[in-house]
C-alpha cells in the first residue's frame, strides 16, 4: 500500500475499503467521493470530525469531496448503532439543521471553485415516487441480503420499523444519484456505515455496471473505552451557541496522555516528520509529560479550525488568566468574552462604587461584612493582584474597555462588567 491510503492508514483513518480502491484512486484522477451527514441534530458533533477530516485528506490528496446532507434521510434516521427507533423529525426543522451545519462544513473543506460541493438528499428523494423507487432500486435487493447487514440484524429483537428498514435502500439510492449527477465513484463514513456503504456500492454496479466503491474510517474509543466526543456534560458540538469555544478547547486540552497521539494523527494536519511533526511534538510529551504539549497543540489546532484564530486566541488568554500566570491587563475584549460565558459574571456602573461593592455585586460573597472580612484576610484579588483594604474603583481597575475580573482564594472567579447596575 502506498500513496493516500498509506497516509489514512498511518492517521487511523482506514477500517476497510472495498477491492480495488487503490488502484481506482490511482487511475482515475480526480475522483469524486461522498459522505452523508443527516442532521438529526442542529449542530455537527465530535464524532462527526473523523469522517470530514476523511474527505479533508482525500481533498488534499487531489479529489473533489461532496458533503451530501441528508435533508431527505434524516427525515427517517439512520438505525445503525442506535438500540431504539429515534423520534421523527419535521421537515422545518431537519432543514435548519441542515442550514446550520453548511456552514460548518466550510471550516474543514475548500469550496472555493467547485473544488468541494454541498449537495442535499431531499432534491431527490422527497420527491421520488414510490413505485418508482421500487421498480428502480428495491428490485436490486433481496430480504435475505437486507437482514445479513449488522444495521439490521442489532435490531431485529428490540424491533426494527420499515420505516428504518427501509434507510438502507434510500442511502444506496443517494450513491446512484450522485453517480448519475456528478459521476461520483468513492463513498466514506464510519465503520458502522460499512453495510449502507455497500449496498449503494452493489447497486450502481448493478444499475450502472459502473466501478465504484467503499471506505471506512473506525469509530474512535478512548483509552479507557468510552466512545469518543462526550464529556461528563454530554455531546461536545462545533456550534458555539451549544458548546461554548472554552468547553471545546478543554476538551482537547483535558485529552488523556494514552490518547493524544491518536487524536493527533486523526485530527490534526500535522505530517508525520519534521520538526514540526507528530513524532517531535511526542517526543516532547515523552520528555516533558506535565507540560501537555501535545494537549496544547492539539486544543489550538481544533479550535482554530472549528472556530476561528481570533477565537482560539481570546480561549487560550482566558485560560492563560484562570490556570497560568498570564496578566489579565494584556488581554483584549475577546478573553473577556469569553471567560463571560464561563465565569459568574454582572454589570456595574463604570464610577462611583467602592471594591467592597464590587465584591458584593460579583456574588463572592453575601454582604459588605464579609467582603470587608475577606479583603483584611488577603483573600480578594482585583485582575489577579491581592488587595488588603476596601477603596474607590478606579478608571484603571477596568481592562480591556470595562471589565473588572474579581477572585476570591485560589478557585472562585467572577467578571464585573460595565452596564446598568
Amino acid at each position: 500500500m502506498s500513496g493516500l491510503l498509506a497516509e489514512l492508514q498511518w492517521r487511523g483513518l482506514l477500517h476497510g475499503a472495498t477491492p480495488g480502491l487503490e488502484e481506482h484512486l490511482e487511475r482515475q484522477r480526480p475522483v469524486t467521493v461522498y459522505c452523508g451527514f443527516d442532521p438529526t441534530a442542529p449542530s455537527l458533533q465530535l464524532g462527526n470530525l473523523v469522517p470530514l477530516m476523511l474527505l479533508k485528506h482525500l481533498q488534499l490528496g487531489g479529489h473533489r469531496p461532496i458533503v451530501l446532507m441528508g435533508g431527505g434521510t434524516g427525515l427517517i434516521g439512520d438505525p445503525s448503532g442506535k438500540p431504539g427507533e429515534r423520534p421523527l423529525l419535521g421537515k422545518d426543522e431537519a432543514q435548519a439543521n441542515v442550514e446550520r451545519m453548511r456552514a460548518q462544513m466550510a471550516r474543514f473543506l475548500d469550496f472555493r471553485d467547485d473544488r468541494a460541493l454541498i449537495r442535499n438528499n431531499a432534491d431527490w428523494l422527497v420527491k421520488e415516487q414510490l413505485v418508482d423507487f421500487l421498480r428502480t432500486v428495491g428490485k436490486h435487493f433481496t430480504i435475505n441480503i437486507m437482514l445479513q447487514k449488522e444495521s439490521v440484524k442489532a435490531r431485529l429483537e428490540a424491533g426494527l420499523s420499515f420505516t428504518e428498514f427501509s434507510y438502507m435502500l434510500l442511502q444506496a439510492y443517494d450513491y446512484l444519484q450522485l453517480f448519475d449527477r456528478e459521476h461520483c465513484t468513492l463513498q466514506v463514513g464510519g465503520s458502522d456505515q460499512w453495510g449502507n456503504i455497500t449496498a449503494g456500492v452493489d447497486l450502481v454496479r448493478r444499475a450502472r455496471g459502473a466501478d465504484v466503491h467503499g471506505l471506512v474510517a473506525p469509530l474512535i474509543t478512548t483509552a479507557s473505552g468510552a466512545k469518543f466526543g462526550k464529556s461528563e456534560a454530554g455531546a461536545i458540538y462545533l456550534d458555539p451557541a451549544l458548546t461554548s469555544p472554552y468547553k471545546f478547547y478543554q476538551f482537547w486540552m483535558n485529552t488523556d496522555d494514552r490518547d493524544v497521539e491518536t487524536y493527533l494523527k486523526l485530527f490534526s494536519l500535522r505530517p508525520k516528520d519534521g520538526p514540526d511533526g507528530i513524532a517531535a511534538l511526542m517526543g516532547m510529551q515523552t520528555r516533558h509529560p506535565g507540560h501537555r504539549e501535545a494537549q496544547e497543540h492539539l486544543a489550538n489546532e481544533l479550535t482554530e479550525r472549528v472556530h476561528g484564530k481570533d477565537a482560539m486566541e481570546s480561549v487560550v488568554a482566558a485560560n492563560a488568566i484562570l490556570f497560568g500566570d498570564w496578566d489579565p491587563q494584556r488581554a483584549q475584549a475577546g478573553a473577556f468574552d469569553i471567560l463571560a460565558q464561563e465565569i459568574p459574571t454582572g454589570a456595574v456602573p463604570r464610577t462611583g462604587g467602592t471594591l467592597v461593592d464590587a465584591i458584593v455585586a460579583s456574588g463572592l460573597v453575601k454582604s459588605k461584612s464579609e467582603a470587608r472580612r475577606q479583603l483584611e484576610q488577603g483573600g480578594i484579588y482585583v485582575n489577579q493582584k491581592r488587595e488588603t483594604a476596601d477603596r474607590p474603583l478606579a478608571e484603571g481597575d477596568w481592562l480591556a474597555g470595562g471589565n473588572l475580573l474579581l477572585r476570591k482564594g485560589k478557585k472562585d472567579y467572577a467578571l464585573l462588567r460595565v452596564g446598568p447596575a
